[in-house]
């Protein structure tokens, strides 16, 4: 692969996934703002700059590595931006909705870039300017729903495990948490034994579905 392919698929593929990375970690920043709690405020994780929530493995090296080798799955994580539940309003409630906003805002970034393909589809002529902008739509489009869709799995450290956490007996959730890192490990090697590619089947099922029922509705 040569230096304007790698240019090309760093354009297609990890601009629109950086975004998406750094507007997850933003929501969840916010939201905890929202509940009383500023810490992400406070070491400057309230931004959309990559530099602020950037992981040097998830969020760069093996984003390019899968640029770079071509491999099936492209994948990373960014920083988890810090909260302190002890200045959240109500903690067990509003942990709920500082860990569902991540994926949340996922999937609204999704909803608007199939609006964006409707209205060009509707109002634009076809021409290879607008061949190309909207695969980088549809591939932001696959970018955020499979964010979503993975943050959403119910096990810690993802989103889905705190968001499980709201409906657990206290004692079970103290116990999860406590092990962590042996659930970390399951999520590593579910994503290197290429497990994870069975999230293709919700995530494309939904992209379809979003965008047959927003091209019906405008053409």
């Amino acid at each position: 692969m040569d230096f304007m392919e790698i240019g090309a698929k760093v354009g297609v593929y990890y601009i629109p996934f950086l975004f998406a990375l750094c507007f997850h970690e933003f929501a969840h920043g916010w939201v905890a703002k929202l509940r009383g709690d500023n810490t992400a405020e406070m070491m400057g994780r309230l931004t959309m700059n990559p530099g602020a929530h950037m992981d040097w493995i998830g969020t760069f090296m093996l984003p390019m590595i899968s640029i770079v080798f071509n491999t099936p799955i492209f994948f990373g994580w960014a920083k988890p931006v810090p909260v302190n539940p002890r200045n959240l309003k109500d903690a067990r409630k509003d942990m709920f909705w500082v860990a569902l906003a991540g994926p949340l805002s996922n999937v609204l970034l999704a909803v608007i870039g199939v609006l964006i393909i409707a209205i060009t589809a509707r109002y634009f002529m076809v021409s290879d300017v607008v061949m190309s902008f909207l695969r980088i739509m549809k591939v932001f489009i696959t970018t955020n729903l499979f964010l979503a869709v993975f943050n959403m799995i119910p096990l810690n450290p993802l989103d889905g495990g705190k968001v499980l956490a709201r409906f657990l007996p206290a004692h079970m959730n103290q116990k999860l948490e406590q092990n962590e890192h042996i659930t970390s490990m399951i999520l590593m090697a579910l994503i290197l034994t290429g497990a994870l590619q069975i999230l293709a089947v919700p995530v494309f099922w939904t992209q379809e579905l979003l965008l047959r029922t927003a091209l019906g509705g405008l053409l």
